[in-house]
């Protein structure tokens, strides 16, 4: 080789090393920025427990409507149902922890988590928005009881029939959880019954004593004068029910309700959350979402963000994991 050709071979090979060199330096810096696309790119599952026409069914639809064009992007119902919520909860872990894979949850999933049922821990989880906060109510046979002071001494004179929905349920806790905290007792037994309206027949006929219910559940045998919410298992009263004692009233610290609510995965990237959230939030604000909460009988402030959703979860699964425990399911 030349004198001139080495020369060439040399100045040849230097530039091809500084080509790759950019290159490279390209290629680390468009990583970051393609990981900064933008969210959402494409349509994003909202998992549910629920069949079609379900409560937890349609309050996710209805949320769902305006939120699609705050996002600009379509939002997918996923039914994954049975165990629970286990089936979904699964599901839900499966999945990438990108933000395109969301879940209604309710209750029943915080007491299938409590006892172990599934892989997911209630610290994997991070919440959006609250869709519905259903207050419960102990409901008895029109006329049956003269006050829910009177309800409680008879309880505590003997033990009256409570009707609810399965064992172990959101029903079950949140009943024990109020004969727990009430002073002096509350004697109770625990009858199943399949949902509302089995509840509802059990009062009037006499079946039972009191029944644990949500308002919408039973309107058409209140507004009927058959049976009547005794005492709400609130703080405060409701203002569907201003004549019914809350729970709070009587110094009895139990809040109780039949809550629905969004989740994601917590290693979801922080501005995805956020994202998610204030549309959810945003959608609901809007007069369809809240005309759909006035027909089932619930206000405004059934609806939530991120921070007051999380505490509120917090505080229910603790409970359900104590009632959980006291009634043997949890060891």
């Amino acid at each position: 080789m030349t004198e001139r050709s080495l020369r060439e071979y040399r100045l040849t090979r230097r530039a091809c090393l500084v080509g790759a060199s950019m290159v490279l330096a390209a290629g680390l810096v468009a990583g970051p920025v393609q990981a900064q696309e933008k969210f959402p790119s494409k349509p994003i599952n909202v998992i549910t427990h629920a069949g079609a026409g379900g409560g937890t069914d349609v309050s996710v639809r209805m949320m769902l409507l305006q939120a699609r064009g705050t996002l600009n992007q379509d939002l997918v119902v996923v039914s994954k149902t049975g165990g629970n919520g286990g089936v979904s909860l699964n599901y839900l872990e499966g999945q990438p922890a990108d933000g395109y894979a969301i879940l209604a949850i309710t209750p029943s999933h915080l007491a299938t988590i409590a006892q172990g049922k599934v892989k997911v821990k209630f610290e994997d989880l991070v919440g959006l928005v609250r869709m519905t906060d259903d207050p419960q109510y102990l409901m008895v046979k029109k006329g049956k009881y003269a006050s829910a002071k009177a309800m409680i001494e008879a309880a505590q004179k003997g033990k009256l029939k409570v009707a609810g929905t399965q064992v172990g349920g959101v029903d079950h806790i949140a009943v024990a959880s109020f004969a727990k905290k009430v002073q002096g007792g509350f004697n109770f037994d625990y009858v199943p019954y399949k949902g509302g309206a089995h509840i509802a027949t059990a009062l009037i006929g006499g079946d039972v004593d009191v029944g644990i219910v949500n308002y919408s559940e039973a309107e058409a045998q209140i507004t009927s004068g058959e049976i009547e919410p005794i005492l709400s298992l609130t703080m405060k009263r409701k203002d569907i029910t201003p004549n019914t004692m809350a729970a709070g009233e009587l110094g009895i610290q139990v809040k109780m309700s039949t809550v629905r609510g969004v989740v994601a995965l917590k290693t979801v990237p922080q501005d995805r959350l956020d994202t998610l959230e204030k549309a959810l939030l945003g959608s609901m604000k809007d007069s369809v979402y809240q005309t759909y909460l006035k027909s089932v009988g619930l206000g405004p402030d059934s609806i939530a963000g991120a921070k007051e959703w999380n505490a509120q979860m917090k505080d229910l699964y603790e409970e359900t994991q104590a009632q959980l425990k006291d009634l043997g399911f949890i060891k």
